[in-house]
């Protein structure tokens, strides 16, 4: 039984790989909505033409600034997403502690294909997800019926839209990790807090990571251009080249990946992007207050001069 609005979501086949990958040998070329150079020569074009080029010095992949994607992303995009969640990347194993405090049952709000819903559940959780692309639910449930049955029958996965959430049981433990904060407009935050706040157990939590601008970053650096190497273990080298686009009137955020994925016999590219909005972290502790939870611990990593990523552990006030 499912225990919010939406639908539930069940097994299905692999989709197909998506038209904006292309293989290519020599010039890589894909069709999307922007054009971007990496390593000089892989494009990606369509409309809406903006140049993105890897001026910057490469990054280490535990210092990207703020750069994790809310868009869903392909079986291909994995790794990536793995390193966009810079110094968190870890953070399933910072979740997994918070839940052996909280205990069960967890809500996994924006889960994607079960990064940590599925490890919460090899632990012994009851966890429940929610987001709203169904084939990344497909792959998390695909990926936990193959670890057997006691991984499976833990997790319930329902196709909903966080905005639009409505729960029906307590949780002890409520996660939106990898900035999923950054996906709730500024006017349905409130709403969205108090949702939760309202379905958490005794000693229960609401555990999310957000990435901190620097107000004067913003508006002295609203454009930026980043290059970094993909950390892979399978034999493929995978570049990436992401430009930031800031709107600090709007407090709105726009990234372009262009990710270059060369083999031995080809190479291929593809272009994601995501919109986020800026999280006031002013604006986020008021709406917080206002639903009744309070901050028990707070975790911060600077990832530049002008970017921090915070990690917050908020409880019911008593």
């Amino acid at each position: 039984m499912h225990t919010q609005t939406g639908t539930p979501v069940r097994p299905a086949p692999a989709p197909a790989s998506a038209s904006r990958t292309a293989t290519i040998r020599g010039t890589a070329t894909a069709t999307a909505t922007a054009t971007a150079t990496v390593s000089g020569t892989a494009t990606v074009s369509g409309t809406a033409t903006a140049t993105v080029t890897a001026t910057a010095p490469p990054l280490r992949p535990d210092r990207l600034p703020g750069l994790e994607c809310l868009a869903p992303l392909t079986g291909d995009d994995v790794w990536l997403q793995d390193a966009l969640l810079g110094p968190f990347s870890d953070d399933i194993l910072e979740y997994l502690a918070l839940a052996r405090t909280t205990g069960g049952p967890v809500l996994d709000l924006g889960a994607g294909a079960g990064r940590l819903a599925v490890p919460l559940a090899r632990q012994g959780f009851t966890v429940e997800v929610v987001d709203r692309d169904r084939s990344s639910l497909h792959r998390l449930l695909d990926r936990s019926r193959r670890l057997g049955p006691q991984v499976r029958d833990r997790i319930t996965a329902t196709s909903a839209d966080m905005l639009r959430l409505r729960l029906r049981r307590p949780y002890q433990l409520a996660l939106m990790a990898g900035s999923m904060i950054a996906a709730v407009p500024p006017w349905s935050r409130p709403r969205v807090l108090r949702e939760i706040a309202g379905h958490l157990g005794p000693r229960g939590a609401l555990a999310f990571d957000y990435t901190a601008h620097d107000a004067m970053g913003l508006a002295e650096h609203p454009h930026r251009v980043w290059s970094f190497e993909v950390p892979r273990f399978d034999g493929i080298t995978e570049r990436a080249v992401a430009r930031q686009d800031f709107d600090p009137v709007a407090m709105r955020e726009r990234i372009a990946y262009v990710i270059e994925r060369s083999e031995p016999a080809s190479s291929r590219a593809a272009l994601v992007t995501t919109d986020k909005w800026i999280v006031n972290s002013l604006d986020l502790h008021r709406d917080l207050r206002a639903a009744g939870l309070r901050v028990a611990d707070e975790r911060q990593y600077r990832l530049d001069e002008w970017t921090r990523s915070v990690l917050l552990v908020c409880r019911a006030d008593a």
